[in-house]
């Protein structure tokens, strides 16, 4: 399995962005989707997760209201539309997968640990 994130990039504070998740090798349809975020300094952070089908989604609470994570099956590829940018949203942004996807999406999704496969990370900064 491999991921790759891209549609980083460096915008304005109230500017959106879109980034993309392409999964290749991935057919489980039981698995789960999720973006994390590491601003500089600090540990990598939750931000939202799918569950493959597209049925179930969860948020951070810093994030949600203003992200929308998304899933086109057709291409393998998981979408994080961001609107309502600020400067704390400067981060790298990674894709992950978990090919299990034990539990509930709200209680495990979270868990960076459970997460079987990691994109690369594609740089965010948010200008105020």
């Amino acid at each position: 399995v491999q991921l790759q994130a891209s549609g980083g990039g460096l915008v304005q504070a109230g500017g959106s962005l879109r980034l993309s998740c392409a999964a290749s090798g991935l057919t489980g349809s039981s698995s789960r989707m999720a973006w994390f975020r590491q601003a500089p300094g600090k540990e990598r952070s939750f931000v939202a997760a799918i569950t493959w089908s597209g049925s179930s989604t969860h948020y951070s609470d810093s994030v949600k209201g203003r992200f929308t994570i998304s899933g086109d099956n057709a291409k393998n590829t998981v979408y994080l539309q961001m609107n309502s940018l600020r400067p704390e949203d400067t981060a790298v942004y990674y894709c992950a997968a978990d090919v299990q996807a034990f539990g509930q999406l709200r209680t495990y999704s979270g868990m960076d640990f459970l997460y079987d496969y990691w994109g690369q990370g594609t740089q965010v900064t948010v200008s105020s």
